[in-house]
């Protein structure tokens, strides 16, 4: 129970231990949870790297926790209520009901009561769904995240964010590079975001488009302050990553290019959102290393199209 100090405050946990971009989109989720038990201590179980993400949703504390490998760091009886954000298979299952909790909310399995899992869903309706089911009122469009409380040095930007967790997000450098000159000849103040890792792939893109080393911020921000940046862009151009994920939650506008995972269950909502793709040509596997079909099909014409379609090229 490393970090966890009991307040004697009721206890709701919420299993969803993935990425930045499965966060974003349970949103929603855990805004309803929020208001549905306000007395409660609330409690996000993820990896801890996601920490300042976790603050920016309001109310919820991060307890650390490396997917499903290990149990979770709390005794059972401790927790009152506790949600499966995370999927619907028996290892997250089996997790939650380790915790012994007064209450469950998950989806239908064995043990528990829940709504069926639905394949198409998109995610943000998908865990909203999920609560109502359970009597809980959520808005799938109750998505936006609180201002982060740190200021950003390059208010105005706009972010090339080259990264993404696998290969088969990778959209190929020299388009990225094509689409940063074509902005940067139209006055756009071009940045290039990313992990650590993709720091070496960031830098091609920006030597190609003629960018100087300045321009190069991937590796050098903390999530919380590369969410300032984000939320105080221009635009935002990326795959489909928790950077265009940022973007919606800030309603800033973005050009979000799917290879894999179809727009209709993780793109962007209603607003100066563009989503491209060409879903006819889609593989579909995530984990692979070498860049979707699908993602493959965008070129940089049709991002740059976007952008003058967004109003702002």
């Amino acid at each position: 129970m490393v970090g966890f100090h009991d307040d004697g405050r009721p206890v709701l946990l919420v299993l969803r231990a993935l990425k930045l971009g499965d966060l974003l989109v349970a949103v929603p989720a855990l805004h309803g949870l929020r208001r549905a038990y306000p007395e409660h201590r609330l409690l996000y179980a993820a990896q801890g790297w996601l920490e300042d993400a976790v603050a920016l949703v309001g109310g919820f504390e991060l307890l650390p926790t490396h997917g499903l490998d290990e149990p979770l760091a709390l005794r059972p009886g401790i927790v009152d209520v506790a949600v499966n954000l995370h999927g619907c298979g028996p290892e997250s299952q089996s997790r939650i009901e380790a915790l012994e909790a007064n209450r469950i909310i998950s989806h239908r399995s064995e043990s528990q009561p829940g709504p069926p899992w639905r394949d198409g869903v998109h995610e943000r309706a998908r865990w909203a769904g999920l609560l109502q089911w359970h009597g809980i009122h959520a808005d799938p469009g109750d998505l936006f995240l609180s201002a982060p409380d740190i200021p950003t040095q390059r208010p105005g930007s706009t972010l090339i964010h080259v990264g993404a967790a696998y290969g088969s997000r990778l959209w190929p450098v020299e388009r990225f590079a094509e689409v940063a000159a074509g902005l940067q000849r139209a006055g756009h103040r071009v940045v290039f975001t990313g992990g650590a890792a993709d720091r070496p792939r960031a830098a091609d893109v920006a030597l190609r488009a003629g960018a100087g080393a300045a321009a190069v911020l991937a590796g050098k921000q903390s999530l919380a302050q590369f969410a300032a940046l984000v939320a105080q862009a221009r635009l935002v151009i990326s795959a489909d990553t928790g950077a265009a994920h940022l973007a919606s939650a800030y309603g800033r506008p973005s050009v979000v290019l799917f290879g894999p995972a179809a727009p209709e269950e993780w793109g962007p909502p209603p607003g100066p959102h563009i989503a491209l793709t060409q879903a006819e040509l889609r593989r579909g596997d995530t984990f692979a290393a070498d860049p979707d079909p699908a993602l493959l099909g965008v070129s940089a014409h049709d991002v740059l199209d976007a952008v003058r379609e967004l109003g702002l090229l």
